[in-house]
């Protein structure tokens, strides 16, 4: 069927067909000292937003609105060559570094402890990283016991030194990242890492039993050793971890919208193979303990390139990939963001990658703050996909691709807060061309009320923000459709994100 046949199409909700709870740490984000993502992006004196302590007042604001529930830091890339000690103790005796991972020069200026005044801020876990290349298993011990130990030995004593005698008590912890990818600072084999952030992992926890660990998964699914690198590495962490990482970019190089408008079928499979992996190795270990997928790093990564023989040219901040966001890539957001939902049996976190400037949401200058495309679906879904994942059935025409045949023009989730009473319904019309006509039905009850419906919408898929239009492709209010019984119609404009507020 195509859409030139049919424009009608069905959805199915019934608040007993559960699929998880949905786990607050799906709306997180990640914030690596690369580029401009925390100098002159977070942290920025010489701006005239910037607060007592330099962070952006403008910025802070709009991460608050995406209330990120957690923050990976720092790194990325540049982790595997951090020294975490330099970002500590009297900003004036802090040592410049070349960063070698993106080759610009790190003032560390912002540290541990600014990080943690950041995320008080914007009300954000932090989710730390520990160097598991240049750095020793006794470095990462020693940050976990400057973060999280009392006052009383040499690090949580440092600590209280540099005016915080209170532990920050961080429970999320990341063993490393990408250590399966060649261009990182200290590459390891996957049984090298494994043996490495195993003992990493066993010192953490003796300082501080109560924190989770993300074991390095795959890169991406390209990698020629994806998934059996996953394989062994959780094979000798599996006691020790709670989460495996996955990381993955989407982009459009080859301008085929509309396989680019249906990558939640790449994006599901990538979850699939890995959640394969987790069942094998718990079913080769004998093993009643469950690892959860962590997907901390994830965005549209395409148009704005690095080039490896320039890079960061040993400069500080450098304006590093600063990806422009369109409307197709607000969609793929938004369909990426379903299929956490749709997947939230086994995913348990995300961390968009990054938070400002750098492949970011927003993007600043000096003066001014640029909310961009990808903005809204992930503020959209951050505050209202709360409760529970329903498992949704969709009835939509089919329209044809080159990379995945025949996709729905619909993308469809949904979440229920038992609690509230809350309802939620997230659909991606993928149709570069036609409206669908689409009718809900609640199978178990009827809804009370439809309070609202927010909407990304544009004719033009490679629509974009900018400092000079700032409006073309952000979240409008349309009118909700009406109830009739247990039934509601709604009609979907072509490349459009629509999400309903629902009371049942």
């Amino acid at each position: 069927m195509t859409a030139t046949q049919s424009n009608q199409a069905t959805i199915h909700l019934d608040t007993n067909r559960v699929i998880s709870p949905i786990s607050p740490l799906l709306f997180s984000g990640f914030s690596e000292h690369m580029g401009r993502c925390i100098y002159e992006g977070i942290y920025d004196p010489a701006s005239p937003h910037a607060d007592a302590n330099g962070l952006r007042k403008d910025v802070l604001a709009a991460l608050r609105e995406l209330n990120f529930r957690a923050m990976r830091y720092p790194g990325g890339n540049f982790l595997s060559g951090y020294r975490w000690e330099d970002g500590i103790g009297p900003r004036d005796q802090r040592p410049r570094r070349r960063d070698l991972a993106w080759q610009s020069i790190e003032t560390n200026q912002f540290g541990t402890d600014e990080f943690m005044a950041f995320c008080q801020e914007v009300n954000t876990a932090p989710m730390m990283g520990v160097n598991m290349g240049t750095g020793t298993i006794q470095d990462a011990a020693n940050l976990v016991e400057y973060c999280n130990a009392p006052v009383g030995t040499l690090y949580a004593d440092k600590r209280a030194a540099n005016g915080h005698k209170d532990p920050y008590g961080v429970k999320y912890w990341c063993l490393g990242n990408e250590m399966d990818g060649p261009w990182q600072i200290g590459h390891l084999e996957a049984a090298e890492y494994g043996a490495k952030a195993r003992e990493a992992a066993k010192m953490m926890r003796w300082h501080d039993k109560s924190i989770e660990l993300v074991l390095c998964g795959s890169s991406n699914s390209r990698m020629a050793t994806y998934p059996e690198w996953d394989r062994v590495a959780l094979e000798w962490c599996w006691d020790q971890v709670d989460y495996h990482s996955m990381h993955y970019y989407a982009g459009n190089r080859d301008n085929d919208s509309a396989s680019y408008l249906a990558l939640s079928a790449e994006f599901e499979s990538f979850v699939d193979t890995l959640s394969g992996t987790l069942r094998y190795v718990k079913a080769k270990q004998r093993s009643k303990k469950e690892v959860y997928l962590s997907w901390d790093e994830w965005n549209v990564w395409y148009k704005a390139t690095l080039p490896t023989d320039v890079q960061g040219s040993w400069t500080q901040a450098p304006h590093l990939i600063e990806e422009v966001y369109n409307l197709e890539d607000a969609l793929v957001v938004a369909q990426w963001m379903n299929v956490f939902l749709r997947k939230s049996d086994v995913l348990k976190i995300a961390c968009l990658a990054q938070t400002v400037n750098v492949i970011a949401p927003i993007l600043t200058t000096r003066e001014a703050m640029l909310k961009q495309s990808i903005y809204y679906p992930f503020m959209i879904f951050s505050k209202l996909a709360v409760g529970s994942a329903l498992d949704v059935l969709v009835r939509a025409p089919h329209y044809k691709t080159a990379h995945f045949g025949d996709m729905p023009l619909l993308d469809v989730s949904s979440s229920y807060d038992a609690t509230s009473g809350q309802n939620a319904v997230f659909i991606v019309n993928r149709s570069q061309t036609d409206s669908v006509t689409v009718t809900i039905h609640w199978d178990d009850r009827a809804p009370k009320q439809i309070s609202a419906a927010h909407q990304v919408a544009g004719t033009d898929p490679k629509a974009a923000n900018s400092f000079e239009k700032p409006n073309q492709i952000v979240a409008v209010s349309v009118a909700p459709p009406k109830i009739e019984g247990s039934s509601a119609t709604l009609t979907v404009p072509p490349l459009s994100f629509t999400a309903l507020e629902v009371r049942l």
